[in-house]
């Protein structure tokens, strides 16, 4: 524990004009605070050169072992604010959370010197009831495994090699090069980004196998993975099991095609002249065009990208909006048999309308280059064309035999002659239309391999793949908006159409940027840090397995997988999975779980360090907000930031991630006479933003246990809420809090606790 601190106030920033440093100075050195506060100072601008050096001086003069500095947000000037390993920080926020966002009740004035008092005290406590964590230390593993051998495996291979790591390929078919393989061109992959190119293909098998620092194994399957980041056994099976040290893996296994018969309302199937945008690339990679019926050149080809028909037919129950995205196209040849129901297929639609456009306008100059004379009619729904290949789709424009117009499809049916008839309607021209062509090309959907496939095999106990892929229709699991590349399963770093649907000048470049990640973890596990995404932290939980009651929740709740278990159900750690978000300790009901700077009884300290009175009219309620520090704390920032502000009655208590909030720590406020308890937190559910996937979601959960608890002490359970906010919400803020104050402490007035 930190047992000898020194307290700086800082005077700048407003603070020295809203408040009497002076006074608080004075607060800091009475009372219990003096016990444990040897030095406490005024500085007029902390982060100045003289005020750190004051800092400084006074750590090597009085042997102080942690400082709490009261100034700005811990968010800013935290590269300044460091004292060496020896010295804990703890940064009290009188700025944001005090001066900058204070907003004073005429019925209880006075309140903003309460509020700098009550966070000085939390401060104070938070600091005194820290250690300084001792990492782990393993030594690592520091080769990369690449599983699947195509285009994005073969350029990760390469990447990972030209960093200096030792590279596994796996591939599980005998031959390298997967859906490019049997490309016939690309869309554009260079400068100037206009014209369909070689896929180079060739080169990149050639260049990996040439590698010194790859090893390729070709007809190979993962048959499990266990251990964790830096330290895992990978068991593969090529012609024999082999057993292999792997420090991380990047997931490039790919896609496969979408269930065929879902295009069956346009045709396929049944009109032997329709065919897939697979099934076309596969005759031109032969060497030819020609019609299934009778073997003959077409003189006209329709390529359709507007696959509402099927949607509708396909789930009649949730008929497609008007404009709603089309299937991804599968560029490559088609599994045998359907690998998804249609339904299924129809989840992964909206994901994938710009390769739908560009396989289309590529697949029209393949019509223009094999079949001299024949037109390439390209109907679309959305021409989605972002960023660069906007000039890959002006050069189509203008490309003499490629016909562009955008039309919603109302039906396809046969002609006596063999031919196809397109039927639809809101052209560009305004006017229904049917249009005959010699052969019609449907768009395919991507489904990623993990879909169908437990791709990974994880000798985890929580299961063989990754979990929750429901909620991204079978892609491997990522958060897109923060992390992407990363899994729910440190260490395994997806890149590719097996993370989502993409071009392949995109997979080069995930290819690459998953190697840097992979590469990063390595490091960090070896250093005994976390990886992400509180990237650096070296705490890691800390149990006391003597109190422990084998009931699971640590290891079945937490999100990453960092728990196995013995046969009894005791947890077994595994340091480098861990992410540092404390979700087992808001899980435990013994709480018999903690970080050493983070941990049940110090957040529980802090509470109970807050000024209540025993009248609320007199004094005010007290409400806690427990605000979750990736989105909450950023926008209670931004909104003092831009002048914002709110209620002078809440205290703010930031939390790693609403997941790591006991149920105790409301008890703690309840019991204390708090009149309400604010949980502050990301976004949950399927567009979820949680940089921990799953926190405010099991904190949702949590409050219904949270709830019965309170109803049978007596105390309404409306007193305890959760609300979601993303960091782009600021502005939001003010008023959430408004409305519980109003809503919930004006309705039911103070908490019956209260002055006991």
């Amino acid at each position: 524990m930190a047992e000898k601190l020194g307290v700086y106030i800082c005077a700048g920033c407003d603070i020295g004009k809203s408040l009497n440093v002076d006074e608080l100075v004075e607060f800091a050195k009475k009372g219990k605070l003096a016990n444990i506060c040897p030095v406490v100072k005024k500085s007029a601008v902390l982060c100045s050169p003289e005020g750190k050096a004051e800092v400084e001086a006074d750590i090597a003069a009085e042997g102080l072992d942690g400082v709490v500095l009261c100034a700005c947000s811990p968010r800013v000037k935290w590269d300044i604010f460091q004292f060496g390993q020896g010295v804990q920080v703890e940064r009290v926020n009188l700025r944001e959370q005090c001066v900058w966002s204070f907003k004073e009740d005429p019925n209880v004035p006075g309140q903003m010197p309460l509020i700098a008092k009550d966070y000085i005290r939390m401060g104070v406590m938070k600091l005194s009831k820290s250690r300084i964590p001792a990492p782990e230390l393993p030594e690592t593993f520091k080769t990369i495994m690449v599983l699947g051998g195509g285009y994005t495996g073969l350029n990760a291979a390469l990447e990972a090699a030209k960093l200096g790591k030792d590279v596994v390929l796996v591939e599980k078919a005998a031959t390298l090069g997967g859906k490019a393989a049997t490309m016939y061109k690309s869309f554009p992959l260079s400068a100037p980004y206009t014209q369909t190119e070689d896929t180079g293909i060739a080169a990149l098998i050639g260049a990996v196998t040439a590698n010194p620092k790859i090893k390729v194994l070709t007809s190979a399957e993962l048959v499990s993975l266990e251990g964790a980041p830096g330290l895992y056994t990978a068991t593969v099976n090529a012609g024999g099991e082999q057993k292999l040290e792997i420090g991380a893996v990047v997931l490039a296994t790919g896609w496969v095609p979408g269930d065929k018969g879902f295009l069956a309302p346009m045709g396929y199937g049944s009109i032997k002249n329709v065919v897939t945008a697979s099934e076309f690339e596969t005759m031109v990679k032969a060497g030819e065009i020609k019609r299934p019926s009778d073997g003959k050149a077409p003189a006209s080809v329709a390529i359709l990208t507007d696959v509402a028909l099927c949607t509708k037919a396909a789930v009649a129950e949730e008929p497609c909006a008007e404009g709603e995205a089309a299937p991804a196209e599968a560029p490559a040849a088609e599994a045998e048999a359907p690998l998804y129901p249609s339904k299924e297929s129809a989840k992964h639609l909206a994901y994938s309308s710009e390769l739908t456009s560009l396989v289309a306008l590529k697949q029209a100059g393949y019509v223009v280059e094999k079949l001299p004379g024949a037109v390439a009619y390209v109907l679309y729904d959305h021409m989605m064309v972002p960023g660069i290949n906007e000039r890959y789709y002006k050069v189509a424009q203008d490309q003499a035999g490629i016909m562009l117009s955008k039309a919603t499809i109302t039906g396809v049916s046969e002609d006596s002659d063999g031919g196809v008839l397109v039927k639809a309607k809101d052209t560009l021209l305004g006017a229904d239309i049917e249009l005959k062509a010699d052969l019609v090309v449907l768009p395919t959907a991507v489904v990623p391999v993990t879909a169908h496939e437990a791709t990974m095999n994880f000798s985890y106990r929580q299961g063989l793949g990754f979990p929750d892929l429901d909620l991204f229709d079978g892609f491997a699991d990522s958060n897109y908006i923060c992390f992407p590349y990363e899994t729910r399963r440190t260490g395994v770093y997806a890149a590719g159409c097996v993370r989502q649907p993409m071009t392949m000048a995109t997979a080069r470049e995930d290819a690459a940027g998953a190697v840097l990640k992979a590469v990063q973890c390595i490091g960090s596990a070896n250093r005994g840090v976390a990886v992400h995404p509180r990237s650096g932290d070296v705490s890691y939980p800390v149990f006391n397995f003597q109190r422990c009651t084998q009931c699971k929740r640590c290891t079945e709740e937490c999100p990453f997988g960092a728990l196995d278990d013995d046969e009894k159900g005791t947890p077994k750690p595994n340091p480098t999975r861990c992410r540092r978000c404390g979700t087992c300790m808001g899980a435990c009901p013994e709480r018999v779980i903690s970080f050493d700077n983070y941990n049940v009884d110090q957040i529980g300290s802090m509470i109970k360090e807050v000024y209540v009175p025993d009248d609320m009219v007199a004094g005010g309620p007290r409400v806690i907000v427990l605000c979750c520090e990736n989105d909450a704390y950023p926008a209670l920032d931004m909104a003092a930031f831009r002048g914002k502000s709110w209620s002078p009655f809440v205290r703010f208590v930031p939390v790693r991630c609403l997941g790591s909030v006991n149920a105790i720590w409301v008890a703690d406020a309840v019991s204390k006479g708090v009149d309400g308890v604010i949980m502050l937190g990301c976004k949950y559910g399927p567009d979820y933003q949680c940089h921990f996937v799953k926190g405010s979601e099991l904190c949702s959960r949590r409050k219904v246990n949270i709830a019965e608890s309170l109803g049978r002490l007596g105390v309404e359970a409306e007193r305890v809420e959760q609300y979601e906010v993303s960091i782009d919400e600021y502005d939001k803020v003010p008023a959430i809090i408004e409305r519980f104050m109003t809503e919930v402490i004006t309705k039911f007035g103070p908490n019956p606790f209260k002055g006991y």
